[in-house]
C-alpha cells in the first residue's frame, strides 16, 4: 500500500515505539481489506467500555510513549461515585486506572455514546474513525459522514496516527442500498423505531433502505433503530429517504440499481415483537433502566412528564454530562430524584461490576440493547415502550 512520507515515519518509529505500534495496527488492517492508501481523520470516538483488555491494550500503547494526534471522545465506563457502595475496591481502583491512562493518552474523558450529539459531531461527507455499535451507524446512515465499524483498539489507533485505512464504509460503492425494506406498519413511536430494527434476521445481510417511514423522524427514533439493528443484525449503514443526507429517493438510496432483494415488514412483525417473551402481569420488578443508549434531555423530559408520583422501584436514567448539567440547571433533577428517578452520567449496562447486584432480578427498559446487554450481570430486563416502564415502575410490577 502507499504511505506518505510522515505515515512512513510513523511507521519506522521516528515519533517513537507507540506510534509506530499504532501504525503497524493500522497498515495490517489496510492489508487485511485491501486498502491502497491512509486517509487523514479529524474526529475519533472509541468504545472504551473499561474492560480489561481495552485497558491492557493502552496501558501498552502509554508505556510505549504514546500519544494522540487527534483527541478522541470515549464511550462510558462506569460511575464511581454513583455506584460507590456496590463497587468492588478492585473495580474503583480499575476505573481509576482507565481513567489515568486514557487522559494520559489524551482522550477527552467524556464517558459518553452519543458523543455526536454533544462534543464530537461529524460533518457530511467528513470521514472519520468511530467504534461503538449504534454510534457508527448513527453517523453514516443520519448525518451522512463516513467511518467503519472500528474496535476499541483501531479507534484508538486512529486517534494516535491521525489518519485510517480507506476501505469499507469510506467507499462510495459500498455506501448505497442493497436491501429494500418496504415498511407496511405504523411506525409512530421510539418503541415502535426500536421494533422495527429489532427484525433484522428478517431483513438480512446488506444495507437496508427503509420504504415508507415518515419524512421527519425525531433524532431519538433514528438513534433507537440503529441500536436495535445492531443488537438483532450487523449493519454499518441504513438510509430513509428524505432523512438521510443526500438520499432524496429510492434512486439515490439504491445508486440508480436495483435492490438485492426487498422485504416487507408488517403490523403483524411489529404486533408480536411487542408481546414476545412478556412477563405475566402482577409479577414484581426490581428496577427501571433508562438511556441505551444516553438520553437525550428531551427523553429526559419526558420521563418527568410521566412519572406522576414517587417510583416504587428505582429508576435509573442513564445520560450525557451535558443532560445531566441542564437538568441541575433547571430544577428537572431535584425533581426526578424526588420520584426515585437517578441520572447517572458515564456509565454504561454493559458494566457489570456495577450492576452485579440487580443480578437475578427483573427489570424494565425500552431498550432491547440493554436488555441484551445487562444479561452479563444477570439481570432480566423486558422491553417495552418508556410510557409502560414508567408505568410499570410506578407500580413496581408488570401491568
Amino acid at each position: 500500500m502507499l504511505l506518505t512520507d510522515e505515515e512512513q515515519k510513523m511507521l519506522e518509529g521516528e515519533y517513537g515505539r507507540g506510534t509506530a505500534m499504532a501504525m503497524q495496527i493500522q497498515v495490517g488492517i489496510a492489508k487485511c481489506f485491501d486498502a491502497p492508501r491512509m486517509v487523514p481523520v479529524r474526529k475519533v470516538h472509541v468504545s472504551l467500555s473499561a474492560q480489561e483488555a481495552d485497558l491492557w491494550f493502552t496501558s501498552r500503547l502509554l508505556a510505549a510513549g504514546a500519544a494522540c494526534r487527534v483527541a478522541p471522545t470515549v464511550n462510558p465506563g462506569y460511575s464511581v461515585c454513583a455506584f460507590a457502595s456496590v463497587l468492588t475496591p478492585a473495580a474503583k481502583e480499575h476505573m481509576r486506572r482507565v481513567d489515568e491512562v486514557y487522559s494520559r493518552l489524551g482522550a477527552r474523558m467524556t464517558y459518553c455514546c452519543t458523543p455526536y450529539l454533544y462534543q464530537n459531531r461529524p460533518e457530511k461527507d467528513e470521514v472519520c474513525a468511530f467504534s461503538e455499535t449504534s454510534a457508527t451507524v448513527f453517523v453514516n446512515s443520519v448525518l451522512g459522514a463516513r467511518t467503519n465499524r472500528e474496535s476499541a483498539a483501531s479507534a484508538m489507533c486512529a486517534a494516535i496516527t491521525g489518519c485510517v485505512p480507506e476501505y469499507g464504509m469510506l467507499l462510495e460503492t459500498n455506501r448505497f442500498g442493497t436491501v429494500a425494506v418496504e415498511v407496511r406498519a405504523a411506525i409512530k413511536t421510539a418503541e415502535d423505531y426500536t421494533l422495527l430494527g429489532m427484525l433484522g434476521k428478517k431483513i438480512g445481510q446488506g444495507n437496508p433502505v427503509f420504504l415508507g417511514l415518515p419524512a421527519s423522524i425525531p433524532v431519538e427514533d433514528l438513534i433507537a433503530l440503529g441500536a436495535s439493528l445492531n443488537v438483532s443484525g450487523n449493519y454499518d449503514i441504513y438510509a430513509v429517504p428524505g432523512v438521510t443526507p443526500g438520499i432524496r429517493d429510492a434512486v439515490d438510496a439504491f445508486g440508480g440499481k436495483e435492490p438485492v432483494r426487498s422485504v416487507t415488514i408488517t403490523q403483524a412483525d411489529i404486533d408480536a415483537l411487542k408481546e414476545q417473551d412478556r412477563p405475566p402481569a402482577g409479577r414484581k420488578i426490581s428496577c427501571c433502566v433508562l438511556g441505551c443508549p444516553h438520553y437525550t434531555l428531551a427523553q429526559t423530559e419526558k420521563v418527568d412528564a410521566l412519572l406522576t408520583r414517587p417510583a416504587a422501584v428505582p429508576v435509573y436514567i442513564l445520560t450525557a454530562e451535558e443532560v445531566v448539567a441542564e437538568a441541575a440547571r433547571t430544577g428537572l433533577l431535584t425533581r426526578l430524584a424526588q420520584r426515585g428517578a437517578r441520572l447517572i452520567p458515564h456509565t454504561c449496562v454493559d458494566e457489570a461490576d456495577c450492576w452485579h447486584f440487580l443480578s437475578g432480578t427483573l427489570g424494565v427498559t425500552d431498550s432491547a440493547k440493554a436488555a441484551y446487554y445487562m444479561t452479563s450481570a444477570g439481570v432480566t430486563l423486558a422491553v417495552q415502550d418508556v410510557e409502560a416502564c414508567v408505568e410499570w415502575a410506578m407500580e413496581g410490577k408488570v401491568c
